[in-house]
């Protein structure tokens, strides 16, 4: 991707990275259980799978992905919340370095294809 290693050409980079790109940048860390079983370290989030929170106020937390935002590198996951002072809750945007996956969510064909690209294995 980038031969640079300037901050600031690596966040500029950043910035104007098109969203197929992006897509990818926005990868968690598989938990030992599914290292050991598919040999890969991370994977790129999506909807729908289940991860940990490991950094931040909301350490250890457990919940699906209910979105994932491309444009600004962030995930929400149910059941992280935060009151506003009017009363209703928000969901917080968590970067996706700070989260483990869990659980891969393998209902899309397209996705278990590029899962078995990298694991070079049937997976189901």
């Amino acid at each position: 991707m980038i031969k640079s290693s300037l901050p600031r050409k690596q966040r500029k980079f950043l910035y104007n990275a098109p969203l197929h790109v992006r897509r990818k940048m926005i990868s968690g860390h598989m938990s030992k259980e599914l290292k050991q079983k598919y040999h890969l370290r991370s994977f790129p989030l999506r909807k729908g799978d289940e991860v940990e929170i490991m950094r931040g106020e909301h350490t250890k937390k457990k919940g699906k992905i209910t979105r994932v935002d491309t444009k600004k590198y962030k995930v929400y996951v149910e059941g992280v919340t935060i009151k506003k002072t009017e009363g209703t809750e928000r969901q917080i945007a968590i970067h996706a370095s700070n989260l483990r996956i869990l659980n891969l969510n393998l209902e899309d064909k397209k996705r278990i294809k590029s899962f078995e690209r990298k694991h070079k294995k049937k997976v189901i």
